[in-house]
């Protein structure tokens, strides 16, 4: 049996009903709008961290919407009103495949720029407003997004180029290798410092000085969080790139590549899980968050 039949008989494609691609982009894009609201209307937030947050939280509603209306088109399609392989229709979709990819790739380098800030936060107390001032912040971002968006576009354009396909797994690999790099070499000097503060004599311990560490290393622990996050969201996905490539048409990968709708619905709900992460560990951006949904006039309750 060649792998296209044994593909059909014993490993069918599991399809996920529209329904539920129209749920999880609905309340991602509600619950990232709301964190981004809150990080313009609050000035509390107005720091280096939160706008990082801020990038990922429209990076992820970004994506939640195109997705959205992509399953929109699809549905269009099925039911005849789009001709798919019409002109207008191809182009309005590889405009949306831009921008999820965009989207993807804004997420990961906006997770990998909070880490940085969590980083320099604690192991560069003393300096950090001179080296994370807001105009490098801006910089930073400005540079994510010009990035992105331009990779966004090639990797559509040129999509059918084994190498740039291999060039993105590459790139999702090696930014998860130094994401962990960073993240071990954090949390293995926290752990010297921890002991350090431990040894000290109780009247030599600075009480102010052990609370803001403990507030920073919550802040990279939600970070870790985050990543953790991520990494189990996207790396099915990955995986399918990887199958594509190397094995195409081995029956065994047909079977994984038949879960090709349930990857994508994974890789989706990630923008559905990081507000919640955010409202959960952050302390002043959830207190924002309660006053912009419970208070009717943010004046009176600020």
């Amino acid at each position: 049996m060649n792998s296209s039949i044994l593909n059909q008989s014993h490993c069918p494609e599991v399809v996920v009903p529209n329904p539920v691609f129209f749920t999880i982009g609905a309340v991602s894009f509600a619950e990232n709008f709301l964190v981004v609201v809150a990080v313009i209307r609050n000035r509390n937030l107005h720091l280096p961290m939160y706008c990082f947050i801020c990038s990922l939280a429209a990076f992820h509603a970004i994506a939640s919407l195109t997705k959205t209306l992509e399953n929109l088109m699809i549905v269009f399609a099925d039911v005849g009103h789009l001709n798919k392989k019409g002109s207008s229709e191809t182009t309005l979709d590889d405009a949306i495949d831009s921008l999820l990819c965009m989207s993807f790739l804004g997420s990961f380098f906006s997770i990998l720029a909070i880490a940085v800030d969590r980083y320099i936060t604690i192991f560069h107390a003393l300096r950090y407003h001179n080296i994370m001032t807001m105009q490098r912040t801006g910089a930073i971002l400005g540079i994510i997004w010009t990035v992105c968006g331009g990779l966004g576009v090639l990797m559509i354009l040129f999509f059918d180029f084994k190498l740039i396909m291999i060039c993105f797994v590459i790139l999702f690999f090696i930014s998860l290798v130094i994401i962990c790099s960073l993240y071990v070499y954090m949390f293995m000097l926290a752990r010297i410092h921890a002991r350090k503060i431990a040894a000290l004599p109780v009247g030599g311990r600075n009480n102010h000085h052990q609370q803001r560490w403990g507030s920073n290393m919550r802040g990279a622990q939600t970070v870790t969080i985050l990543f953790g996050t991520l990494v189990v969201c996207w790396s099915p996905f990955f995986f399918h790139l990887v199958i594509i490539m190397v094995c195409p048409m081995n029956p065994y990968c047909e079977c994984y590549r038949s879960l090709f709708q349930l990857h994508v619905a994974l890789l989706t709900s990630h923008a559905l899980f990081d507000p919640a992460i955010y409202a959960f560990r952050i302390a002043e951006l959830r207190h924002t968050l309660r006053k912009m949904l419970l208070c009717s006039d943010w004046k009176l309750c600020s």
